[in-house]
């Protein structure tokens, strides 16, 4: 399985380097650190985050070496850690990303793209004016649609169908997967820090995921993760018009349906049902089994076995009775 590492070129780069990045006294001790990463999958020499108790969880799972911080969470997380004090934690984090993926901000155009050669997809059908770039791997029995752009190294497994105007970059895909036309996959999410004078852009080096057996409506736009990946779980189908955010991980077999948008790194349980142009707050846990009616609003976490409606989204029996009085009325 590919990682980020396939998309986004890495550098070398030692603890000292961190410390000038982030305005620190630069250290003699010429430590490497290995990667920058979210708690959950920061492994040891790497530097990870820690900007919320919400996150304490993953802090006392994490396996990083290091961790960026506010002085607010210094004696928390040298528990787990060694931290690194900064006063904003989202800015420093940006910035020693960007020290390892200096290319990550760089969204361009894949320049290497070309009509693909039939002799190295021999079971796969391409439309007219079809382009595939460096180091792209197709499942055999897939149909890639017209005008459609697939950007290096994305893999797409067996028996998908691609159809007409898609863009794909920084992705995986599964088996048996429909992406209907007009989608965007892949591109770097809406992730900047305001400034009076310049608006701070946000590294995106995470992957979209897309798992066996989904589909995926016209004119979604699926943006990848920032640290971590956005992934789409196994047999979820997504209607028409979606936006799903950076680090947005949907479960299994849900069904989402047209002009629904969440907002970033909020987790979906499994087999989750959403109603049309309902909106998903950032950083909320939907439990399973979960029902959001159409319009709805969420804004806090939802429990597993809920229906809920309304804006702010509430129990749904609730919701009928306060509409019902306001009729009356």
């Amino acid at each position: 399985m590919k990682t980020n590492k396939n998309f986004f070129k890495k550098k070398k780069v030692f603890l000292s380097d961190i410390f000038i990045c982030l305005g620190k006294k630069k250290l003699n001790k010429n430590e490497t650190i290995n990667n920058i990463a979210d708690l959950n999958n920061a492994k040891k020499k790497d530097i990870s985050f820690f900007n919320s108790a919400k996150y304490l969880a993953l802090l006392k799972k994490t396996k990083s070496t290091y961790i960026i911080t506010h002085k607010k969470h210094f004696n928390l997380v040298k528990k787990y850690a060694n931290p690194i004090i900064v006063e904003n934690v989202l800015k420093s984090v940006a910035l020693v990303t960007n020290l390892f993926y200096p290319n990550a901000l760089n969204d361009s155009v894949d320049l290497s793209v070309k009509i693909p050669n039939k002799n190295e997809f021999k079971k796969v059908i391409f439309g007219k004016n079809s382009l595939i770039g460096k180091n792209v791997k197709i499942g055999v029995n897939t149909i890639i649609g017209h005008n459609t752009i697939i950007e290096s190294n994305v893999v797409i497994g067996e028996n998908c169908i691609v159809g007409s105007n898609v863009l794909i970059k920084n992705s995986i895909i599964g088996k048996n997967v429909r992406i209907l036309d007009s989608s965007i996959i892949g591109k770097k999410g809406f992730g900047f820090f305001p400034d009076e004078n310049l608006n701070y852009r946000y590294p995106h080096i995470g992957l979209v995921l897309i798992e066996d057996n989904v589909e995926i409506g016209c004119n979604n736009t699926i943006d990848r993760g920032s640290l971590s990946n956005t992934i789409i779980g196994k047999n979820t189908f997504i209607d028409n018009q979606v936006h799903i955010a950076h680090n947005v991980k949907i479960g299994k077999n849900c069904i989402i349906t047209a002009q629904v948008g969440f907002a970033g790194s909020t987790k979906i349980g499994d087999k989750v049902l959403i109603g049309g142009q309902a909106g998903i707050s950032g950083h909320l846990n939907i439990g399973n089994n979960v029902k959001i009616g159409g319009g709805s609003g969420v804004i806090k976490d939802i429990p597993d076995n809920s229906s809920v409606m309304g804006y702010p989204a509430q129990n749904i029996k609730n919701f009928i009775k306060e509409n019902k009085k306001t009729n009356v009325r």
